[in-house]
């Protein structure tokens, strides 16, 4: 199964994905330390933020919680629990209130009933197990072939079958990558149109920062999907026994 690491089309799907993980994240942080500077002239904090764009979106028992971490803000849709990093929760700048804004975005999803959230979160207990378990059954399968050649000559055996059995695995994780982007989008462009609507945001200059920093935040989710897709490709090309190194 080593060859596989040594193939020069795997690290260069390996070096592709890593790379676009870099540069997406230095750019959300990036960003987020340069607006994290500019103070809004409404003087709220991301919470007081994030709790007026629920209201404003009808998002009604929303909590709003302090939760260690970087940029570790996220909704959680079963407990309808908004939970904001220290910097995002108590920061009174343009950063604070974009991040905080987007993920109350999320609750406005689940008001409204926004159905690929809904099947985003349906689908994560299959995107976990594939994540932590793609690849056992795909290189033991991958040994059970006999390797590159033997993959090329056997067909559909066993070493086939959980090579298929692990990318599907993968598949669901990449799904779930898939998925999360139009729901990612949608709850930018919900936020933005409230912080514009409710004054929250009142300058030209914080309407650009607040489209920068979530900008830079999609580009995250952009990156993975497109590094998860890279990887399925590869990971059925050898499934199939298409090197023709």
């Amino acid at each position: 199964m080593f060859w596989i690491f040594s193939d020069p089309l795997y690290l260069l799907v390996t070096v592709v994905g890593l790379a676009l993980s870099l540069w997406a994240q230095w750019r959300v942080k990036s960003n987020f330390a340069r607006f994290a500077k500019v103070g809004v002239r409404s003087g709220m904090t991301g919470a007081e933020a994030a709790a007026a764009v629920a209201r404003a979106g009808n998002a009604s028992g929303l909590r709003i919680e302090r939760h260690q971490g970087f940029l570790s803000d996220h909704f959680d849709p079963r407990s309808r629990t908004l939970r904001l990093s220290p910097e995002v929760h108590d920061g009174r700048s343009v950063s604070s209130i974009a991040v905080a804004a987007h993920e109350a975005g999320h609750s406005i999803q689940q008001a409204t009933g926004y159905p690929l959230l809904g099947f985003r979160s349906a689908i994560v207990p299959l995107a976990n197990i594939g994540n932590q378990l793609w690849s056992l059954p795909f290189f033991i399968g991958l040994m059970l072939a006999g390797g590159q050649r033997a993959v090329e000559r056997s067909g559909w055996g066993a070493g086939q079958i959980l090579m298929a059995a692990g990318v599907l695995m993968f598949g669901a994780v990449v799904l779930f990558q898939i998925v999360t982007l139009p729901v990612e989008f949608d709850a930018s462009r919900r936020a933005k149109a409230v912080l514009a609507q409710s004054g929250i945001v009142q300058t030209q200059e914080e309407a650009r920062g607040v489209d920068q920093v979530l900008d830079a935040a999609a580009m995250t989710y952009v990156a993975a999907a497109a590094a998860g897709i890279l990887q399925l490709a590869y990971l059925i090309m050898r499934m199939q026994g298409r090197d023709r190194r």
